[in-house]
């Protein structure tokens, strides 16, 4: 199925920046919790843009409620939708003049958010990857509540190892 897509401009410092001879990478992550709370946010490479914690709550709960607007007022009903008012998903991903945002939200409605530069391949791989690390990670910790902030140091050492493992031979061949 296609995916909800929203095309927007951005300040400069969430991007728009030159593209010219680099290579395209990730630059943060976020993940929200179902009420819209921000339970864990990072830069994924050296160009994230430099982004306060205030801001970061601000970024999660904004896009919490943009999720939940866009699954409302989507006209495209799927088969097996179970929500009668609109789409189950929400929003999957944003182009915005030097910012791609892809969104993976889970069945009990935790939200992954990645951030990239544009042309940056294998974010929907890179998400799934991310949500096995924070079952692997995070949920089977015994010290973590649900929807608290993740402050699990496996977890991050894991995302930190799946990025660069992604940006230098990509996703596995299966």
């Amino acid at each position: 199925r296609p995916p909800l897509s929203i095309f927007l401009l951005l300040p400069p410092c969430l991007g728009n920046r030159e593209h010219n001879n680099r290579i395209m990478g990730f630059l943060s992550l976020f993940i929200v919790n179902k009420s819209g709370g921000l339970i864990h946010h990072r830069p994924l490479g050296p160009n994230a843009p430099q982004i306060g914690t205030n801001e970061w709550l601000t970024i999660g709960s904004t896009f919490h409620s943009l999720h939940a607007i866009a699954a409302e007022a989507s006209p495209l009903r799927l088969p097996g939708n179970k929500n009668p008012y609109g789409a189950d998903d929400g929003i999957e991903e944003i182009h915005a003049g030097g910012l791609v945002l892809q969104c993976f939200q889970t069945r009990t409605g935790v939200k992954f958010v990645v951030t990239a530069e544009p042309g940056t391949p294998d974010m929907e791989y890179v998400l799934k990857e991310i949500y096995v690390l924070y079952t692997d990670c995070a949920l089977k910790d015994p010290f973590y509540e649900l929807e608290m902030p993740i402050r699990c140091e496996l977890f991050t050492q894991a995302v930190d190892n799946l990025i660069e493992r992604v940006e230098k031979n990509g996703p596995p061949r299966r």
